[in-house]
């Protein structure tokens, strides 16, 4: 008897520590302010400035972004190009060109050259998750590192960014961007 209420215990604190684990809803932000419109908000140019910092929390690149943004109708959908000029510390350029489409109100599929598969986002009130695998060349080397990435709406024109890499489930760093709508 004592060996199975040592195992419930046991199993109660396992159970809460995974809870206490448990990643953020996107629903959770459905009525905070200002409210996220991705059309809207990624439409013109935007400038974000940011760092990646390894999982020890040093920097370990500082860059700037210039996105270029604007919007359709395809199909009956809104399709969004984000046409994205990355310029990092170290000199080194990199393009990226997003489409964005938005499948239903709040849910979105993104697609880049270099992201494998489709990006998923969710948007409700002022926040955007987004998860997908980015093909990561370091060294030589391609990597396929997993992102989840919050977008947090803050005013109308700016616009704050956290992102967590991930390979096999270990934490390989972090991005933090800050956007600003001209």
């Amino acid at each position: 008897m004592k060996s199975l209420l040592s195992r419930i215990i046991t199993l109660a604190f396992f159970g809460l520590f995974l809870v206490s684990c448990s990643t953020p809803q996107v629903s959770q932000y459905a009525n905070e302010k200002p409210v996220l419109d991705l059309s809207e908000y990624f439409s013109g140019t935007i400038d974000a400035y940011g760092i990646f910092t390894d999982r020890s929390g040093e920097v370990k690149k500082r860059f700037t972004v210039l996105i270029k943004a604007n919007w359709t109708m395809v199909d009956g959908k809104k399709v969004g190009t984000l046409d994205e000029s990355f310029e990092y510390s170290d000199g080194t350029k990199q393009k990226r060109i997003w489409t964005l489409t938005e499948q239903s109100p709040g849910n979105y599929i993104g697609r880049a050259d270099d992201v494998v598969g489709d990006a998923q986002g969710q948007l409700a009130g002022n926040a955007l998750n987004w998860t997908y695998t980015l093909a990561l060349p370091v060294d030589g080397t391609i990597y396929n590192v997993q992102f989840n990435d919050w977008m947090y709406l803050v005013t109308p024109k700016v616009m704050l960014n956290k992102a967590k890499m991930s390979k096999f489930g270990i934490e390989l760093g972090e991005v933090t961007l800050s956007f600003y709508k001209r």
